[in-house]
């Protein structure tokens, strides 16, 4: 069954004939396996198909319906989106807040339940499935809960998806931030530019892995793609959030470039909207510091080159909407430090999902929950 409403989600079979050839399965095991997923409301009636030679044209499905839903949310250090969307990514509510993620994990997720249970009351004769969240720091993604995060403290080992299950009575997923930037953004490009390297440039910096077959690499215990804390050349010996100095991010995130010209314009208080406002404006000083940035990322970036060998690498975070030069400065030195070989094929560009990347990364990780044959399984246990 998990098999057939994949192959339903992506598209390549939706009729009765074409699921038993793609499945080698009999066509009375197949409609008996369909009936007990449209009963069970994760398929439903797509209409008939294109008409091919004489006959009838066959019926087509077509994954969920309005029934079935799921909660996407997107947690930063600063505000928080969150969408009720259909299993076909059909979105049925949306909202994104300031939310301060330094107000500890009772506050911030107290509020979140809050406006979850207030959208799904508003969509009547709905069923939620799964809860995908991605937060701003490392993720334990087989218990749902953070390990250690830098820049949210008294988050360590807080049981996220524990409380999101119990209080909503469905199956709660949690990831890194990036990581679901990155699933995001490698089902919107072309298969030929996997694997993907993802990098989120805002408050810290991230990375997020998608191999050749789409599938989330995150290591041996979900710590792959931490690139924020690469120690990188610098004269300034910055202090990291995590303890350690010249982290990537403490010397070329957009709080470190905010922090350095606040620095230089003698305003100890400069934050980084501040930051993007005068890149926005051409200041030469903010400028100058993002390409400095910029070049930093872009020797970090040359080494994850050799080591991953990407067929992609995509920028994103709020800075790479303000301005080409953070994009230009990277590319620059990575096609200068790497070798042919890496980068005869590499695109580096900014993402093409740019601030949605989180939101609908979070609904692919919400959604293959549901197409898992655990889910599957475990949905008619309880039924």
């Amino acid at each position: 069954m998990s098999v057939i409403l994949g192959l339903i989600a992506s598209g390549d079979a939706v009729t009765r004939p074409a699921l038993a050839r793609e499945t080698g399965l009999s066509p009375s095991t197949v409609e008996a396996h369909l009936e007990t997923l449209r009963r069970h409301r994760l398929i439903a009636p797509g209409g008939p198909a294109a008409r091919v030679g004489r006959g009838r044209p066959a019926g087509t499905f077509v994954i969920g319906g309005d029934v079935c839903v799921i909660a996407a949310i997107s947690i930063t250090a600063g505000h928080v989106e969150l969408a009720v969307m259909t299993l076909g990514q059909c979105c049925l509510a949306y909202e994104k807040y300031d939310s301060a993620i330094a107000d500890g994990p009772q506050v911030v997720l107290g509020a979140l339940q809050e406006r979850l249970r207030a959208m799904l009351s508003s969509l009547t004769e709905t069923r939620l499935l799964v809860i995908s969240i991605g937060l701003p720091g490392p993720v334990d993604s087989h218990r749902g809960i953070p390990v250690r995060p830098p820049i949210m403290p008294g988050w360590d080992e807080y049981p996220v998806a524990g409380e999101f299950t119990e209080e909503f009575g469905c199956l709660t997923v949690v990831d890194n931030d990036v990581n679901l930037m990155a699933l995001g953004e490698s089902r919107a490009l072309p298969a030929d530019e996997l694997p993907l390297l993802y990098v989120k440039v805002g408050t810290g910096i991230g990375g997020g892995l998608v191999t050749a077959d789409g599938k989330l690499h995150r290591g041996a215990h979900g710590a792959a793609g931490d690139i924020g804390h690469i120690r990188v050349l610098s004269d300034n010996h910055r202090v990291c959030s995590c303890g350690n100095v010249d982290c990537l991010e403490a010397v070329a995130s957009v709080a470190a470039m905010a922090r350095a010209l606040g620095e230089e314009q003698e305003v100890p208080e400069l934050g980084q909207e501040d930051l993007i406002a005068a890149v926005r404006t051409g200041d030469p000083s903010a400028t100058r510091i993002v390409r400095l940035g910029a070049s930093i990322l872009g020797e970090a970036a040359a080494s994850l080159v050799h080591l991953y060998n990407p067929a992609r690498i995509s920028l994103g975070g709020p800075l790479t909407a303000a301005s080409d030069d953070l994009l230009a400065g990277v590319r620059a030195v990575v096609y200068q430090r790497a070798l042919p070989l890496a980068t005869r094929n590499l695109t580096l560009s900014h993402s093409v999902l740019g601030q949605e990347a989180a939101i609908v990364g979070a609904s692919v990780a919400a959604i293959d929950a549901v197409l898992s044959a655990r889910f599957i399984r475990e949905r008619l246990r309880g039924a």
